[in-house]
């Protein structure tokens, strides 16, 4: 039997969700130039360059954008499996800056803890903002993200999937269940 499949965001709704988000996100912060997008890789990369293209649009101001991998900071690597490291990229220090991460997909939290870690190594931020493509529910760790695309309760046995045209050839969100 094959797995369900639902389509939770077309193409165009992940745009005008993406949109939404970059507009929440300029309305919270008073200073752009003090804002450091970082993606958290793997998804969260290309969302967070989208994301800052998009606040360049509405504002015509350039934020500074990076990459963060937060694989030696996980706490869960017996449990998701070997991983091959992917290359921070860091733009600046970022003490005293607003730093906003970027994910796909919140689920358990245990990404974000990680990440949280990670940017220490870089400086110590004013603030630390989370961005996410998609809130799943079902945390283990008191982590709330401050701006979420789409809101999706989900079975613990489901997995939300998200397509993105550069890295996918498509931009879609799919649910997939049995």
């Amino acid at each position: 039997m094959s797995p369900k499949v639902v389509e939770i965001l077309s193409a165009d709704e992940l745009r005008r969700t993406v949109n939404r988000l970059a507009s929440q996100i300029v309305e919270r912060c008073r200073d752009l130039s003090q804002l450091v997008v970082l993606g958290i890789h793997t998804k969260g990369v290309p969302l967070a360059q989208i994301l800052a293209s998009q606040i360049e649009m509405l504002e015509g101001v350039s934020v500074h954008v990076g990459a963060l991998d937060i694989t030696f900071y996980r706490d869960d690597l017996d449990k998701i499996g070997v991983r091959t490291p992917a290359k921070s990229d860091i733009p600046l220090d970022l003490t005293g800056k607003i730093v906003l991460l970027v994910d796909d997909v919140i689920y358990k939290g245990r990404t974000i803890r990680a990440a949280l870690n990670a940017v220490n190594e870089y400086g110590r931020p004013e603030s630390i903002w989370l961005a996410v493509l998609v809130d799943r529910g079902h945390r283990e760790l008191p982590i709330h993200p401050d701006f979420i695309g789409k809101q999706l309760p989900t079975a613990k046995d489901e997995q939300v999937k998200v397509f993105l045209q550069d890295l996918d050839g498509r931009d879609a969100v799919e649910l997939i269940g049995n």
